[in-house]
């Protein structure tokens, strides 16, 4: 068993086009175990953790891979992740077991509308990062704005541990201000980490920021405060451990430059990682024990402990399923025994394999702060695994909701059954991937996170599973919410002959507020016992039962906080089924009380296109519902950032290609759900109703 103190689970997370494939890359590469660095555009195969065939075709990461490396005695385990938020989920999962992460940025473009995403996302799971800031080689590359950003933008407490030598073409290396030297990067491949002195041209200002740096890490360390007021020299190795504490603790973001693709800064990188990111002991994970009424226990690093684990993702393969997992207390060993606390199934673990990309190789245990797979056990996503006489269960892992679907018909039914089975296994890998059958038509409705999740989708049906399918228009996942507090009550009396129905509740809808987590809440104000405990559950199921439909356009209802306040029940007559028909009927009579609306996914969009293009660029977001957020000037280049309604983005990329002769980029993420106008609620609540009618004919 390795040295525990010695392991670094990390990922690599940023905004798309950031260069987080390409640092893999060159992480594999400096460690030694590639022996040959490619790029994601490259034609003779594409970078090692790119290893599905759409992505080299594509050149976007679109699942996570992991693999483990050795430096300088540390083994580390990293996780490269996609950058585009219709993959979001398996950054989520990723972030959700690892100890700590590289957040990378990029030095022209700063902290983009994904960078925001991730940041949310490590600090959900409580991930301490370091911060790369890389393309420090591109006309524009500007460190210290992107720093301003992350103060500004993310309210992170930044660090720079290193300032550039030259910008742009010049970047030549960097200085490092803890060990006051310069590191430049000699060789074909930059292998050759050079150390040498601060040119003089640069001493004044790597003294000026040395002096920033140990300020800021002062505030976390009274011993260098002290020593800093009495102008004394601060030792480096005092500085590491500060460092590394306040990283740790979520204080500082240390911050490091570089340029992946020109080889430069990767390899004091990997330094960084093994000196101030947490190992498995540095961190405090806790699971819930449901033998002691779900009371939080810490666990231990211990590898003779009972061991708990938890899976993150699966692949579902042909010979069977790839369950990937992070082990937390004890170990897990081939033939052992272990319980799935989901299901309270006993499993057997069969082979165990640690992953290189789409590589594997077998092993016969994992112990503490492992990252590994195991092969052909039945489980799901979030499942945790622990030994046979615990009841543990660890912190579910974040998935969002869909905001698009559209129909998908298969062409014959030998297609039928090949997309049945494709469906099964991409609902089952990606809980943000959801499939639904249309009550009215039959037709088949796949739901995801944008056009591109879908259409990554409906491609891999096509190659991997020859399923001949064909696509209808894809159509916005809008809501139904109530906009004022309104009353119910409600009395269900049904008499048939014998025993009957009786339930009588009363009580309140109330909105929830814009931007509340949940979109439905149940509180329970009955006392005295006018309504039996018993019936009390079956009332919060008729409810959200009542909310899969709303009234106006037959969309899922959301926002809703119900409100049980009195009631009456029947000796005889009253049960739980009579009590959920009451509560399924009442809502339907307040909501229409409640003043429903029609609410709307409304996505972040953030332009980048070239100056003379901006006027044009605005003037179509305006015409599409937008409101422009913010413009930002950066040289040659302008920085749009936007509110647009889903329903007006649809084919977007072909247009802002058009508009800008082809040099635009664009992204977007969910935003929030917003009220539709009422102009075009009344649009596409007409044309539900007539697709209803045209329904009914056929």
């Amino acid at each position: 068993m390795r040295k525990l103190g010695s392991i670094r689970n990390i990922g690599i997370s940023a905004h798309i086009d950031s260069g987080k494939t390409t640092l893999s890359e060159r992480i594999l590469f400096y460690a030694g175990r590639i022996h040959r660095m490619q790029e994601v555009h490259d034609e003779e195969g594409g970078a090692t953790m790119d290893y599905m065939e759409l992505e080299r075709e594509r050149g976007i990461t679109i699942t996570s891979a992991a693999t483990q490396v050795e430096w300088n005695d540390y083994t580390v385990n990293l996780i490269d992740t996609p950058g585009h938020v219709d993959f979001t989920v398996e950054v989520e999962r990723s972030l959700r077991v690892l100890d700590g992460a590289i957040m990378v940025l990029c030095a022209v473009g700063g902290v983009q509308s994904q960078s925001v995403t991730v940041d949310r996302q490590m600090k959900r799971y409580h991930v301490p990062r370091l911060a790369f800031i890389n393309k420090m080689d591109r006309t524009g590359a500007d460190p210290e704005r992107v720093c301003r950003d992350m103060a500004e933008k993310l309210g992170l407490n930044v660090v720079p541990v290193q300032i550039p030598m030259g910008l742009g073409d010049e970047f030549r290396g960097v200085i490092d201000l803890v060990g006051m030297r310069s590191i430049t990067f000699e060789g074909k491949t930059g292998e050759e980490v050079v150390h040498g002195p601060i040119p003089a041209e640069l001493a004044e200002e790597a003294a000026d920021a040395r002096r920033h740096m140990l300020e800021a890490l002062s505030m976390f360390n009274d011993e260098m405060m002290g020593l800093l007021l009495e102008d004394k020299p601060v030792a480096e190795a005092q500085v590491r451990k500060t460092i590394r504490e306040a990283t740790i603790n979520h204080d500082i973001v240390p911050v490091f430059l570089g340029s992946a693709f020109k080889n430069k800064g990767v390899q004091p990188l990997l330094d960084a990682v093994c000196s101030y990111l947490p190992s498995p002991l540095d961190r405090e994970y806790v699971a819930r024990d449901h033998d002691n009424e779900g009371a939080e226990t810490p666990l231990s690093c211990d590898p003779d402990a009972a061991p708990v684990a938890m899976i993150f993702k699966i692949v579902d393969e042909t010979f069977g399923q790839l369950s990937y997992a992070r082990v937390y207390q004890g170990t897990l060993a081939k033939s052992q025994t272990v319980k799935n606390a989901r299901t309270n199934n006993t499993l057997r673990v069969g082979r165990i394999v640690r992953m290189h990309a789409n590589q594997r190789e077998d092993i016969t245990e994992a112990g503490p702060g492992d990252i590994v797979a195991l092969v052909g056990i039945e489980c799901a996503g979030g499942d945790t695994l622990c030994g046979v006489d615990l009841n543990y269960s660890l912190e579910s892992i974040y998935v969002a909701q869909p905001v698009i679907s559209l129909a998908i018909q298969p062409a014959s039914s030998t297609d039928q059954d090949r997309m049945a089975k494709a469906l099964n296994r991409f609902m089952k890998e990606d809980p943000t991937f959801r499939v639904s059958t249309h009550p009215e038509t039959g037709e088949t409705i796949i739901a995801g996170m944008g056009e591109l999740h879908l259409d990554i989708y409906v491609e891999r049906m096509r190659r991997e599973y020859k399923a001949n399918v064909t696509t209808g228009a894809p159509n916005v996942s809008y809501r139904e919410a109530p906009t004022v507090e309104a009353e119910f009550d409600y009395r269900h009396k049904k008499q048939t002959g014998g025993s009957g129905q009786f339930a009588h509740i009363v009580g309140r809808l109330i909105p929830l507020p814009a931007g509340a987590e949940l979109s439905y809440e149940f509180e329970d104000n009955v006392r005295g016992g006018s309504i039996p405990r018993e019936y009390i559950p079956a009332v919060n199921k008729g409810f959200e039962a009542a909310m899969q439909k709303g009234p106006l356009a037959g969309y899922e209802i959301v926002g809703c906080k119900m409100c049980l306040d009195d009631g009456n029940y029947h000796e005889v007559d009253s049960s739980e089924m009579a009590f959920r028909i009451a509560a399924i009927d009442a809502f339907r009579q307040v909501f229409q009380r409640s003043k429903p609306c029609l609410q709307e996914p409304i996505m972040m969009v953030e332009v980048e296109t070239p100056l003379d293009c901006q006027g044009v660029v605005v003037g179509d977001l305006n015409s599409r519902r937008g409101m422009i957020l913010s413009t930002e000037s950066r040289k040659a280049t302008t920085v749009i950032r936007a509110e647009v309604p889903l329903a007006n983005l649809f084919g977007y990329a072909t247009i802002i290609r058009s508009l800008s002769k082809g040099m635009a980029t664009f992204t977007m993420e969910m935003a929030k759900y917003a009220r539709v106008p009422q102009r075009i609620a009344d649009e596409i609540i007409a044309a539900r109703a007539e697709q209803k009618r045209q329904e009914a004919r056929k």
